[in-house]
This record gives C-alpha cells, structure tokens and sequence, in this order.
C-alpha cells in the first residue's frame, strides 16, 4: 500500500523537486504552501508522514508542529529548516518532531530519513494490531476443534486466504464464529500486515453507516466541523469486514456494489473520487437468496459478494469440537480473572457434550465464563452450569430415545442410543463413551457385538 506524504513548503522549485522525488518512490504527495492549507490538507487526507518547513509565509513551522501534534500525538513529523542552530532542532524534537534535516540536504540523506519514518509508522500500526490482538487473550485467527465439518472450514478459509482480492460471504446461524473467521482469512492472507475494519451494519441508523464507511467533507452537514476519512480509506490495502450486511439499507448498497467492481467513491458532501485497495468480508445469518426474492436486497450485489461463500457450521453439527471448545473458553476466563484454570469434571463434561447449543460457540463462551466464576478455583461440575441447561440436555436425551422407541426393546433400544451419540459426535468413540458414561473398551465390545450380530442377520 502506497504510503500518504504531506509536505508543507512554501518554495515552489523547492516543492516540485521534492514532488518528483516521492512519485519515484511510489508515495502520495499530498502538497500545502502555507501552515493554514498544510492543516487542512491534514485534516482532510490524513497522512502517514509530513515533511514540514520550519518557515511558512503565514506562520513558523513549530507552531503547525503543535497543532499536528495536537491533532494527532502518534504522527510522525520531519521538520526542514535552512537554519542549522541547534537551538531550533532542540525545539522541534522537544515539540515532538520524529527528525529534522537542513537546508540544502542531498536527496539520498532525505530519502533515507523518510524511508527510516515510514518503517517506524508500519511498525507502530504492528505493534497496534499485535496489542489488540493480545487484548483478546488468544489467537483472533484461532478455529478450534477437529471435527469433519470443522476441519473442511478450517481447508475453505486456506484456500480463500490465497486470494486476497475475492469477497468472500460469510453465513451461518447467530454465534457459529463468522467474526472469527473473518480474523483468519485477514491473518492469513497476505493483507496481514495491513489494516482489518470491522463494522455492524445493523448498529448504527443508515444515515451514521454512510458517514462511518464513506467519511464527509467539511461542512456535509451541520456538525461537520471538519473532513474525516472514512473506513473504507482507513482500510486501504487491508481488508474490511462487514457484519451483518443483511441489514445494510438498499440506498447503501449500490455504493457498496461499486466499490467491490473497483470504481471509486466520494465522502458525504465530497466531490473528489477516491479510490481503496481492499478485501471485503460480508457475514449474515439472514437468508439473502430469500431476500433478493423479496426485493430487500439487491441480486447483482447478493451474486458478487457470494463469489465465495463459506457456511459456518453450527456447533451441534460439529459436537465433536465441544470439548476442545470448552477447554479453550475454561483457560481463556480463568485467565482474565486471575483465577487457576481447573478441569472440568467428567459428570459436567458429559451435560455439556448432551445439550445442542442453539446459541452455539457465543453460548459455549458465556456458559463457561459463569462456570468458571462459580467454581472459584476449583473444579467446574454440574453445580456450577445453568439449571436450564441441565434441563434441556436431559430432555433432548430423552427425546432422542423416544424417537426411535417405538416397538423397541431394551437392548434394542441401547443400540440406537449408542449408535445416534456416535453419529453425533463424528464417530469420535472417546468422546461418544464419555457422554453415554461408559469406558472405551465397554463400547468397543458393544460394537463388535453389534457388528457381528449384523453379520449373523445378513446370513440369515
């Protein structure tokens, strides 16, 4: 991604040479000859870096420093002066100038210090990400569990990761993980290194979602004060996560629709075209074909965003992944509470790996974090989980039973019940003789029965 370069200097040979320089260099120039129009364009554009004179017709150089730093205490500033008294580039430094460089400086010295500037920005903007990232207490590109659905995810998510200009869609029910997903498509792709935007589409009024992603210009309406970028700009070269784009108005989505074909854009009130490089990730747990067939959300932009489309599995297709799960949200709340992260029991385990989780991967997080509180250091048991929960996995077990019950005997009945945990579970038999409250070996000696005993009636 091309980096944003202010410079604010008031000779015009001066400035044509330094423009020449940085087009080589494949940067943006954005250019101001006085202090005024330098903090405008700031404030319009943003920068990554300014290259500011010491002395403006208008004004000094450090006062335009001040108000920069003001605006913005992480910018990086390089002062230009003509005048090498120490004194002024104590003050500079001192008024939070990341360099300076004197007058007449050969073009190579200047080219190393902005390049040494641009690589402290990147890596200010990494150790930002990295920070937000530990702030979560694990890997935000982390998917959990080896069960067969979760396994085929984790191949699709590889596989788009490799082609970081295609949207992807993202959908499944309500807690399934798609913001987790989103996270490794980003962290795996080769945008890693650039920003990931994220927005609800169905947070914030359709006139506020406009402004959030297309930003406005100075006087758009009556409290821009000031021009600010939107976040499809502050994507630029990353990728852009929308959630829940179901919700997204039908006058948003034709802007939408532009930007995915490559054509440019303009701010609120704006009349300049602005262009960003960026992936777009779209989630939803809303039937979007049903949609279009309702009119409610437009077919051209539904048939782009579906370039890919990834399905994430709700958790009771993937029961398998349950234990891993829970030992992850176990470890992941003891953690941030500062509490010993214990075992969950073998009695508690086996409630949890009866129950469906209608709210999936969200419900397994909030569970565990109750749990974790109750147990207070000790061992997480059946004491410690939701009354209802222990409830609703008891009557599922026995609606399981019921099910196939009829004309059944015991025996019979035991067989279907051993057999409907092991399809559930993936064919995981660890897993299946921990729910059914067996040893591995006592099933094993039931399924052995059971297969010779079809061998017996295929003879017969």
């Amino acid at each position: 991604m091309k980096a944003n370069l202010l410079i604010i200097e008031d000779d015009e040979s001066m400035l044509d040479t330094l423009q020449d320089v940085f087009r080589q260099e494949e940067t943006n120039i954005i250019c101001a000859r006085t202090g005024k129009k330098g903090l405008e364009e700031f404030t319009r554009n943003q920068p990554d870096l300014v290259l500011l004179d010491i002395r403006l017709p208008d004004t000094d150089g450090l006062t335009v420093l001040n108000r920069l730093k003001q605006e913005a205490p992480d910018l990086l500033v390089v002062i230009m002066t003509a005048y090498p008294q120490v004194q002024t580039a104590i003050q500079a430094m001192k008024a939070g100038a990341y360099d300076y460089i004197n007058k007449p400086f050969d073009l190579d010295e200047l080219r190393l210090v902005i390049g040494k500037a641009l690589e402290t920005r990147q890596l200010q903007d990494e150790v930002q990400r990295l920070r937000k990232q530990g702030a979560t207490g694990s890997d935000p590109s982390q998917i959990l569990g080896d069960a067969p659905a979760t396994q085929e995810l984790r191949r699709l998510i590889g596989m788009v990761a490799g082609a970081p200009k295609t949207p992807v869609l993202l959908t499944g029910e309500s807690g399934t993980g798609k913001e987790l997903a989103a996270n490794a498509i980003h962290h795996q792709s080769s945008r890693a290194a650039q920003p990931l935007i994220k927005i609800n589409c169905s947070a914030l009024p359709n006139n506020l979602l406009e402004d959030e992603l297309f930003g406005h210009e100075k006087g758009a309406f009556t409290d821009a004060r000031q021009a600010k970028k939107g976040l499809f700009e502050m994507a630029d070269g990353g990728t852009f996560f929308l959630d829940e784009i179901g919700e997204m108005s039908q006058a948003l989505q034709p802007k939408l629709l532009r930007i995915l074909e490559g054509e440019p854009f303009r701010r609120v009130g704006g009349t300049r075209e602005i262009r960003t490089d960026v992936r777009i990730l779209a989630a939803t747990n809303r039937n979007l074909a049903a949609m279009v067939e309702q009119g409610s959300f437009r077919k051209d932009l539904y048939y782009r965003l579906k370039v890919m489309e990834i399905h994430l599995p709700p958790v009771r297709e993937r029961m398998a992944d349950v234990p891993a799960l829970v030992t992850h949200f176990v470890r992941l709340h003891s953690r941030e509470m500062g509490k010993p992260a214990e075992a969950v029991t073998e009695g508690a385990l086996q409630m949890l790996m009866s129950y469906s989780w209608p709210g999936n991967i969200r419900e397994i997080r909030n569970v565990m974090e109750r749990a974790v509180i109750l147990a207070n250091g000790r061992p997480i048991g059946r004491a410690d989980l939701p009354l209802e929960l222990c409830k609703a996995a008891v009557s599922e077990s026995f609606k399981e039973i019921a099910a196939s019950s009829a004309d059944l005997t015991l025996s019979d009945l035991e067989r279907e019940h051993i057999m409907n945990t092991l399809r559930r579970l993936d064919g995981n038999k660890s897993l299946a003789a921990r729910r059914l409250g067996i040893s591995r070996s006592t099933l094993n000696e039931k399924l052995k029965r059971y297969r010779e005993e079809e061998k017996t009636s295929s003879a017969g």
